[in-house]
């Protein structure tokens, strides 16, 4: 079996990839700083944590389950103890990105990250349907970078990719530049910045109009479920003349002339450095 060392195997995240990783076709040891951290892993998952210096000992690969915050810091005290040929994988391209891993030919950087069960799916389970996440029981798609390192690491990076958001649909490979536009450009500075003006305006709509707050989310929900299966081409179909109009005009108010300038490599960089 090809052995893993996962750091920070205690938090919310090392807990959730702890838990996938049993029973699969690696060996795990985990490393845990903290006494709650140790206790959770122990609670939720039945496992024990190890010292940092025996789970490094023939490790194949170590995963960096930190904060991005942390991940400089981290990094920096655990690259200098590996092996020649080690692999690292970083679970979000932040850090990568801004530059905060330790330089060191010899071993290979991986960075992988979920994203998450689409919108449009077929799960048909309650566990499925409920878990919006991902890793627990609904399907999702992954992206994977081999920022550096042989080529044939990358498929020993996919599969330790595979096995901690399982159940995994597709795998897509990309650079950690473009991983970097996905998210935080595309993911969250757009997306999740556009949603939470969309949960502004339903409340700003029930208080204008009186209808109840049901009412208007279940209008709203409604309504981008169809629209949104329009606009990604999920079904066929067309808007009516009264919608297009109201996107036509609705855009202008709601948008500025130069709102794709978020795409703009000095803006990526500022929301990440602003992020780690």
């Amino acid at each position: 079996m090809t052995k893993i060392a996962l750091f920070g195997a205690g938090g919310k995240m090392g807990v959730r990839l702890s838990t996938n990783l049993i029973g699969t076709e690696f060996d795990v040891s985990h490393v845990e700083v903290s006494a709650a951290g140790r206790a959770r892993l122990k609670a939720e998952t039945g496992l024990d944590c190890v010292e940092r210096d025996a789970a490094l000992a023939g490790a194949a690969a170590v995963i960096l389950a930190v904060p991005d915050t942390h991940i400089g810091r981290v990094a920096s005290e655990v690259v200098p103890l590996l092996a020649s040929g080690t692999m690292v994988l970083i679970l979000d391209a932040a850090a990568p990105f801004a530059g905060h891993l330790p330089e060191r030919a010899d071993i290979t950087y991986f960075v992988t990250h979920p994203c998450h069960p689409p919108i449009y799916n077929d799960e048909t389970t309650p566990e499925g349907k409920a878990d919006h996440f991902g890793g627990v029981a609904a399907k999702q798609a992954i992206v994977n970078a081999l920022m550096q390192g042989p080529a044939e690491h990358y498929d020993l990076g996919d599969r330790i990719a595979r096995a901690i958001f399982a159940p995994v649909m597709r795998s897509h490979k990309v650079t950690v530049e473009q991983m970097a536009m996905l998210e935080p450009g595309l993911s969250e500075t757009v997306c999740a910045s556009l949603l939470t003006v969309m949960r502004e305006a339903m409340d700003e709509c029930v208080a204008r109009s009186g209808v109840s707050e049901a009412c208007a989310r279940d209008f709203l929900l409604g309504h981008m479920n169809i629209l949104g299966a329009v606009i990604f081409e999920e079904r066929q179909g067309v808007f009516s003349d009264a919608c297009n109009k109201a996107i036509q005009f609705g855009i202008p108010v709601l948008m500025k002339d130069d709102w794709k300038r978020v795409f703009d490599w000095d803006e990526i960089t500022a929301s990440i450095r602003r992020i780690t």
